[in-house]
């Protein structure tokens, strides 16, 4: 996620007087579908098809957001069919979720906004009988330890989005965000894909997606990976996205608007699309063609070869950016057309989504390297020298600790702020100090990759870094991610 510069944000912070922490629906009574149904039974094809293989994960219950998410399941693929009437506010929406059961259990929960509505849910075919509780969907049904099944249904409604549990003023609200003309954005980190569909709505439970997006003229559906098909028929148009690689699902990204497109290709043959609001194309187009090919270049200079097949950059109304896997997500401030931020969310496709932290603890391990990386390009295109750039976060790390907690430790309710961007940053640099430039960015480059499509926590990362580089850097990690004082420079 784009960070705004340190000083604007903690001026930013002390002027809103922060929000009080993450607050979820409240749980209504319960309401059950009555029809009996039989317990689900083994899944035939194409559940079992090994081509689902990637999307296996092993769910954890989030140590931060516990109540968002449940491991007792493990997503594998997500097939999403959306259709969008923006006078109406109304998606019409069907979802089949094939998913693997890690656990003996007579139910199965998963993450649903309460403002939609659910028709009836068949798991392989079979009617279930559910309850809504809140934001749970749960599926009355016993299911089998390892054993794989397909869920299907269909669910209308006006979605909107939940509250963010941040005091940061460009992400107040999380998920699906309608404006003033019926267009449609999401933003979702930690949580709030659940505003728009039925799913474990947790970093560690990585799944494979097809979405299939259907809109009125001339607005357009836009979404993460591949772009397989685009048809417009009776007034409608149609795009079918292909995700091949998982993904986590708050690295989902869906827009509907009025779109200006163009495609252009980095110096080793990534095609790169870019999606802008029609308004402002003719203003920013141009630029974005040089500058998103200059930032996926200079990253790949250091990281190597991009870690998936195609990349997009879609802007919306919004003022904010986001890290969306293959289609990254922006706002239309000057800001965040800026080089550094596109660098920001392009380093972001290695760290973070190449590799994704276990749970919410861990967001240092996305934005830590990313805003490294971020100073280092600044530093070499005129901006502070790296040195004085680090000292300078440093300087202000014990104030960062005090009003929102150590990297690795933070207050829940103060998502995704400067702690977990700046002071991570200054750690890596004193790694870089500590173990060299040589071993540095080899390292750099390589933990992705070692972790290709998987997840990591923070035993994990210090003991592959303290391995690889022949030097024990738990006491580093540990003062600058744990330690309440921030470590002398």
């Amino acid at each position: 996620m784009t960070v705004r510069p340190l000083v604007a944000l903690v001026v930013t912070a002390l002027l809103l007087g922060g929000c009080s922490g993450t607050e979820e629906p409240a749980d209504p009574p319960d309401s059950a579908n009555t029809e009996a149904a039989p317990s689900a039974s083994r899944t035939p094809d194409p559940a079992d098809d090994p081509a689902y293989d990637p999307g296996l994960s092993d769910p954890v219950e989030d140590r931060v957001y516990p109540r968002v998410g449940d491991p007792g399941i493990d997503a594998l693929h997500y097939d999403l069919e959306l259709t969008w009437d923006p006078d109406a506010r109304d998606l019409d929406a069907t979802e089949a979720l094939t998913f693997r059961a890690t656990q003996d259990a007579d139910l199965v929960r998963l993450d649903l906004s309460p403002e939609l509505t659910v028709g009836q849910p068949r798991i392989d075919g079979e009617p279930v009988e559910f309850d809504r509780r809140g934001k749970d969907l749960v599926l009355r049904t016993d299911v089998v330890a390892d054993e794989r099944y397909t869920l299907t249904l269909d669910y209308v409604g006006t979605p909107a989005p939940v509250r963010a549990p941040t005091t940061r003023a460009d992400v107040p609200a999380l998920g699906w965000t309608t404006t003033g003309d019926g267009s449609v954005w999401t933003m979702q980190e930690p949580f709030g894909a659940y505003t728009w569909y039925a799913v474990n709505d947790q970093p560690s439970d990585k799944a494979l997606y097809d979405v299939t997006l259907s809109v009125p003229d001339p607005m357009v559906g836009v979404s993460n990976g591949e772009l397989v098909s685009r048809n417009s028929e009776g007034g409608t148009t149609t795009t079918e996205w292909r995700l091949a690689e998982p993904a986590a699902s708050y690295l989902m990204t869906v827009a509907f608007g009025d779109y200006a497109t163009d495609e252009v290709t980095s110096a080793s043959g990534i095609p790169i699309s870019l999606w802008l609001p029609k308004p402002i194309a003719g203003q920013r187009m141009d630029q974005l063609r040089r500058d998103a090919v200059d930032a996926v270049d200079w990253t790949e200079d250091l990281l190597g070869d991009y870690p998936f097949d195609t990349l997009g950059f879609l802007y919306v109304d919004s003022t904010s950016g986001m890290e969306t896997q293959t289609m990254i997500t922006l706002g239309t401030t000057d800001y965040t057309f800026s080089m550094p931020v596109l660098v920001h969310e392009v380093v972001h496709q290695w760290w973070g989504d190449q590799v994704t932290p276990r749970d919410w603890r861990d967001v240092w391990m996305n934005e830590g390297m990313t805003m490294y990386l971020q100073a280092m390009w600044e530093s070499e295109n005129g901006g502070l020298a790296l040195d004085e750039r680090m000292d300078q976060w440093a300087a202000g790390g014990q104030a960062l600790r005090d009003e929102t907690g150590p990297p690795a430790a933070y207050d829940a309710a103060k998502f995704a702020e400067p702690n977990v961007y700046y002071l991570p940053a200054v750690m890596w640099h004193d790694v870089r100090g500590e173990i060299g430039d040589r071993t540095f960015f080899r390292l750099m480059k390589e933990w992705p990759a070692s972790r290709d499509n998987g997840n990591a926590d923070y035993d994990e990362i210090v003991a592959w870094w303290s391995d690889e580089s022949g030097t024990d850097l738990a006491p580093l990690f540990r003062a600058h991610l744990l330690g309440r004082t921030q470590p002398a420079a």
